[in-house]
Order: structure tokens, then C-alpha cells, then sequence
């Protein structure tokens, strides 16, 4: 039987237009976090400010008929700000529990590294169990459930580093950039004279993300392509200026985005070329590079991206599913 993927086509070109009519480029960044959302995993956008991350956040949230949620992280900001709090109800006599803003499908953790530590890990199992414990209780998240996360990466008076735990739990970190001048001066004329989020429609519904989710789970991993994601991410874990490489977890988040990704392009299997272009956004911040590479002046993702030209590419005639 063959694999129709031609839903998450759509899907994808409805959503890159939606947010288009609010968003001036960004196309890999778009296309990039709808495979986020395809995986229900959850994307940090860390660049500097006024780059539109909340506003990129925003707008796709718009775009899905899913509850929505924007919670502006402080250094007052307490875990049962965001988690909820338990009041006594004078009327029953029973202590009852009133849901904070992490009960939401599409949570915009604002300025994320702006809240202290211990407020910051109340969304670790949030964001690894889909679920909630309270007093005790566990309550269910509703899915999809997908946690963006912005950061400023320059301004560091007032911040909290976010845990290495926490930052293994995002599939992705993303940095949209700068525009290049043409696009700026579309910006310009887009926002001069109202704001097109605020006429933004929803156009899929979080039912169809989870059953276009499933069905990327179908796309075929030729096992050839399988090992190739395994010589990447234990190449990460071998090399010698990585104090720290991509964990099991990378590497399950490289094979799933590696098939969203096939999905939203119109294929029903995974190239190579897939994980290579996948490698940087899904790997780089797991890595933590040694303090002899930093005083190099290189980043992790310098490493990284030596490591991908080092590591072999695997040559197949076809990497599609044989006919049974």
C-alpha cells in the first residue's frame, strides 16, 4: 500500500501561507518549525530583540485552531505562575485546583532565560510527559502540545542560564536573523498601517496536526539513512573538543524531524540530505564544547558542522521503500 503524504503537503503550503501574510521571509525557519509541529516537539528561538521570534510565534499559533497561551517569563515569576495553584473552596470545603497558562496546546514562553532556575524546570515535565503534577494529582495536557520558547542570547544582565535538561527537551533551536533589505522594506509597508496578526484565521485544526503527525511516522528510514543519523550523533559524543555530545534523545529527534521533514517536501522516504540539513537545528544545542574550543573562539557549531563534512555520506540508487 502506498503512503499518501499529499495531507502534509497541504498542510504545510496552508500554513506557509498564513503566515506569510504576517511574516516577511523566514521560509526555512517556517518550514522548520512546522516540522517541529509535526513531531510535537518544542522549538527555542533564541537571536537577539526585534527580530519578529514573538511575532514568528505568534502567527503560527494563529494559524492553528488550537488554545493559545503567551506567559512573559520575569525573575518573579513563580512555577505555580505557570503550572496553577490549589484554592480552598469555601462553598464544598475542598481545596480545588485552578490551571495556570501551561494548560494550553500552543505555550509562547517569552523571554524564557529571564526567570529564575527553579521556575524554569516546572516545565520540564510539561514538556517531556505532556502532563502536569499538582499537590500530589497528575493532570493531563491536552495535545497537540507545543512549548515556543524565545531567548536573547546577548543581553545576559538578569538571566539564568536554562538548564542543560531543559535544553535537551526542545527539538529545536531556531535563529530566523536578520532580514536582507528588500524584505525589511516589505516589513515596512506591511505593519504601516495596521497589524496583519490581529485578521490572522486559524486554517488546520490541532485534530489534523496530531493525524498528519501519525502519518509522518509512516514516511520509510532506509537503514543505510538510520545509521547515517547514528555516525552523526555518536561522532558528536567521540570528538574531542565536545565536553558533552547529542544524547539518544538528539538522535530520536534527528530520525522523527528527518521524516516530517520528507513529509512536508512530497516524499514518502528520507534522504541524506534530509539529516544533513536537519543536523544543525535539531543537534547543535545539545552539544557543550570544551573549554580549549572556546578559547579558540569556536562554537559547538563549528564542531558540528565539521563533523557533518567529516562523516560519510551514504550512497544508495534509491533510498525508497522496496515493494512488498
Amino acid at each position: 500500500m502506498t503512503l499518501d503524504i499529499h495531507p502534509v503537503q497541504r498542510f504545510g503550503a496552508l500554513v506557509r501561507e498564513n503566515v506569510g501574510r504576517v511574516i516577511v521571509g523566514k521560509e526555512d525557519t517556517v518550514e522548520l518549525m512546522l516540522v517541529a509541529l509535526l513531531c510535537e516537539g518544542h522549538v527555542l528561538l533564541e537571536d537577539v530583540p526585534g527580530v519578529g521570534k514573538t511575532m514568528l510565534a505568534r502567527a503560527l499559533a494563529r494559524s492553528l485552531g488550537c488554545s493559545f497561551r503567551r506567559i512573559q517569563f520575569t525573575p518573579d515569576l513563580l512555577p505555580t505562575d505557570i503550572l496553577g495553584v490549589s484554592v480552598y473552596n469555601q462553598g464544598t470545603g475542598a481545596f480545588e485546583f485552578r490551571p495556570g497558562p501551561i494548560f494550553a496546546q500552543i505555550v509562547l514562553a517569552d523571554e524564557i532565560n529571564r526567570a529564575g532556575p527553579r521556575t524554569q524546570s516546572a516545565l520540564l515535565e510539561a514538556m517531556q510527559e505532556r502532563q502536569v503534577t499538582a499537590d500530589g494529582r497528575t493532570y493531563p495536557l491536552e495535545r497537540p502540545f507545543l512549548v515556543l520558547a524565545t531567548q536573547n542570547p546577548i543581553e545576559l544582565e538578569g538571566t539564568f542560564p536554562l538548564p542543560e535538561a531543559q535544553v535537551d527537551r526542545f527539538l529545536m533551536r531556531l535563529a530566523p536573523g536578520y532580514p536582507d533589505e528588500e524584505e525589511e522594506r516589505a516589513i515596512l509597508r506591511r505593519f504601516r498601517t495596521e497589524d496583519p496578526l490581529e485578521r490572522l484565521e486559524p486554517v488546520v485544526s490541532g485534530e489534523e496536526v496530531l493525524a498528519l503527525g501519525a502519518l509522518c511516522r509512516q514516511v520509510y528510514v532506509h537503514d543505510v539513512v538510520e545509521g547515517y543519523i547514528l555516525s552523526l550523533v555518536r561522532a558528536t559524543r567521540e570528538h574531542e573538543d565536545l565536553r558533552l555530545g547529542a544524547s539518544p534523545r538528539g538522535s530520536l529527534a534527528l530520525y522523527r524531524a528527518s521524516q516530517a521533514l520528507a513529509a512536508l517536501r512530497g516524499r514518502t522516504h528520507v534522504l541524506p540530505d534530509d539529516v544533513q540539513y536537519l543536523a544543525g537545528p535539531v543537534l547543535t544545542h545539545r552539544l557543550i564544547p570544551s573549554a580549549r574550543l572556546r578559547l579558540r573562539g569556536e562554537t559547538a557549531a563549528d564542531i558540528l558542522k565539521r563533523i557533518v563534512a567529516q562523516v560519510p555520506v551514504p550512497v544508495e540508487e534509491t533510498w525508497q521503500q522496496p515493494a512488498s
